[in-house]
């Protein structure tokens, strides 16, 4: 069969480490690596390493060190604090609090709310925007079908919620079908109702520009992982009044200003937002590392959204070729940014993720990707009971060979089936007779 794609043109995006990577396959065979797994995580840019190398030398203790290398390391966190508001657009009054990742963004704002905030979201949302409300008085309302619709559902959730502090949660982009929510639609019903709204950027920031005054939302929470940063850092940016009434999302060493011996109890003075919810030891490499992602990617960013939706089109157009494939979608009038997770009838997801990897050296994610509630709802409306699907996630790493690649070997496995033999273990699919190495760091 032909396949009916755009032809590929090259685009200077900003080149990522591993890119020549290259892994076994069971056939005995090696093949340079194509990630189509950048939803979960991104690869490190290279531009990345470097600055993190740079500041390795003076990496020391971040504030309150008299040493020289103290000093350095404290600036660069608290310059990156500029450097990250700058990147989404954020007020010079908003705090940016730096975490570990998306889900801890979210659970700090989930511990800092006003009492009896009602909470209203959508059930499409990934598992960390979806669960930390569980104590508070959270409405979940049904995904709609529409971007155009979104605006309505919220209007009446919000019309129904109970009077006092009012909180919206949306995600910027879908982690499962890529679809952007019409998030400045969305803030605008959420002013109408006096309610907050909290935008979950883990998968739009990598992506597309995010602005928080345009989009007039008052909290951004996004990864260093997923924006070429894997360092172990994240951001909440946002309104400082609720972090600042809140008490510390953890207790210790910098998120105290003074604690006095009382003799039968301590007297503790907490510090100022964001020093507040940031306990111990600063990870000053992860957020340089983060703070410089931003700043390369707001240098790229026509090149890089040219260079996704150029082979976001070659994806969906390819995939469409192979025989049984069916696109999970919930908006069915949305822009996309590059994920696209779907089914093949009569196979199972994670025989395809493991085949994929161990034949063709393709990776790609199977399952439910952290939003079990939606992704089973999807699937079963494309007629499988397996609640599971396979996501192919592009981004700076990929290339046109590596989209040809999957397609090409989809294609293959449906109509001639596997060339290896696999089986189940623990629930996963392996292939049996596995005589492939792990790196050399790893023995």
């Amino acid at each position: 069969m032909t396949l009916a794609i755009t032809p590929a043109t090259t685009t200077a995006v900003p080149a990522v480490v591993g890119a020549e990577l290259r892994v076994p396959l069971v056939t005995g065979e090696r093949v340079t690596y194509a990630n189509l797994d950048h939803a979960a995580s991104a690869p490190c840019l290279q531009e990345v390493r470097d600055a993190v190398d740079e500041l390795l030398p003076w990496y020391a203790s971040v504030h309150r060190g008299a040493g020289f290398a103290s000093q350095v390391s404290t600036r660069v966190y608290e310059q990156a604090r500029d450097r990250v508001r700058r990147f989404v657009g954020a007020r010079a009054s908003d705090a940016v609090v730096f975490t570990r990742n998306t889900t801890d963004s979210l659970n700090l704002l989930a511990r800092s709310v006003p009492r009896n905030t009602a909470v209203v979201l959508f059930d499409s949302e990934h598992h960390a925007a979806l669960l930390p409300w569980r104590g508070s008085n959270v409405q979940r309302v049904p995904a709609p079908s529409s971007s155009g619709a979104a605006a309505a559902v919220l209007d009446r959730a919000l019309a129904a919620a109970p009077v006092g502090p009012r909180l919206v949660i949306v995600t910027g982009a879908s982690n499962v079908t890529g679809e952007l929510w019409p998030v400045a639609e969305l803030a605008k019903v959420a002013r109408r109702h006096g309610a907050r709204i909290a935008l979950d950027a883990a998968q739009l920031a990598p992506h597309r520009p995010v602005d928080a005054r345009e989009l007039d939302v008052d909290y951004v929470a996004f990864s260093g992982h997923k924006i070429y940063a894997p360092f172990g850092a994240g951001v909440l940016v946002g309104r400082a009044d609720w972090l600042q009434q809140a008490q510390p999302y953890l207790v210790g060493g910098g998120a105290t200003a003074k604690v006095t011996d009382h003799g039968d109890r301590l007297g503790v003075a907490w510090s100022a937002v964001p020093e507040r919810h940031e306990a111990g030891s600063p990870n000053v490499v992860g957020v340089h590392a983060l703070a410089s992602a931003c700043e390369i990617l707001s240098r790229h960013w026509e090149q890089t959204v040219a260079h996704e939706q150029q082979l976001l089109t070659r994806l969906r157009e390819g995939l469409r070729t192979v025989p049984g494939f069916r696109e999970l979608s919930i908006l069915n009038d949305a822009d996309k940014v590059g994920v696209v997770s779907f089914t093949i009838s009569g196979f199972d997801a994670g025989f395809l993720a493991a085949a994929l990897s161990a034949e063709y050296g393709v990776g790609v994610r199977d399952g439910a990707f952290c939003a079990h509630v939606i992704v089973g709802r999807l699937v079963k409306k494309l007629g499988s009971h397996e609640e599971r699907a396979v996501r192919a996630s592009i981004g700076l790493g990929t290339t046109a060979e590596h989209v040809d690649r999957l397609v090409a070997a989809l294609r293959t496995l449906v109509t001639e089936g596997p060339k290896w033999s696999y089986t189940q273990q623990d629930g996963r699919w392996v292939p049996e007779n596995d005589t492939r190495t792990l790196p050399p760091f790893l023995a």
